[in-house]
């Protein structure tokens, strides 16, 4: 695998610090360098929301790595509710107090505004990788974070999505990482006792993923 180039794309941590760094550690072993996507989703619910932001923030250890980090609703309900825009009473009950816990009741400024200036999605020659799916009956250049972040998919549905492939998480499920077609879904639930999960890529080969990377989940 070393001669070629690939993307590691990791479904939703959820404050699950040591499932992401046994995940990262999986996939250093792969290969010396390459591409990681983390799909968003990287608090709240999980013990070590602060932990994961911070270790993410601080980027790879290897400059043959590139770390792409993009928003999930989450995320979104974090700082909705932080500037007032959102009850936030429904950010802690969705997780939010864990959050708040991990970071000892105060979320510095630096960590807000850099969840704020995430992307939502990011699309390369084969594929399309976003936080929870895109509605393919709507031009991707006019979707906005109400479907990025939101948009459920049927578990058994694929599209053919402009002639990409679509990666997301978002809906967890036992039975992920799964290909469905054109549609691969790696939010196999870490923080619900499943498995941190991320999708193996071949940049220079159009398609779903070569190979599954996974830990066990948080108990």
């Amino acid at each position: 695998m070393n001669s070629r180039r690939f993307t590691f794309a990791v479904g939703d941590i959820h404050g699950c610090l040591e499932q992401l760094e046994a995940l990262l550690a999986s996939i250093e072993s792969v290969v010396a360098g390459g591409r990681v996507v983390f799909l968003g989703d990287l608090v709240d619910r999980g013990p070590d929301s602060r932990g994961v932001v911070e270790r993410i923030m601080g980027g790879p250890r290897r400059a043959s790595w590139e770390w792409i980090t993009l928003k999930g609703n989450h995320e979104a309900m974090l700082l909705a509710a932080r500037k007032g825009q959102a009850e936030m009473s429904l950010w802690l009950t969705n997780g939010g107090e864990e959050t708040m816990a991990s970071y000892g009741g105060a979320i510095p400024l630096s960590h807000l505004v850099w969840m704020a200036e995430l992307p939502s999605l990011v699309v390369d020659r084969h594929r399309i990788f976003v936080h929870a799916g895109v509605d393919e009956t709507i031009p991707l250049e006019e979707q906005g974070d109400d479907i990025l972040l939101w948009i459920r998919t049927d578990p058994n549905y694929s599209g053919t999505y402009w002639g990409k492939h679509v990666c997301h998480g978002h809906t967890p499920s036992r039975s992920n990482p799964r290909t469905v077609g054109n549609r691969t879904n790696v939010d196999s639930g870490a923080v619900f006792g499943g498995m941190l999960s991320c999708a193996v890529f071949d940049d220079d080969r159009a398609g779903g993923p070569i190979d599954f990377l996974v830990t066990d989940g948080y108990s």
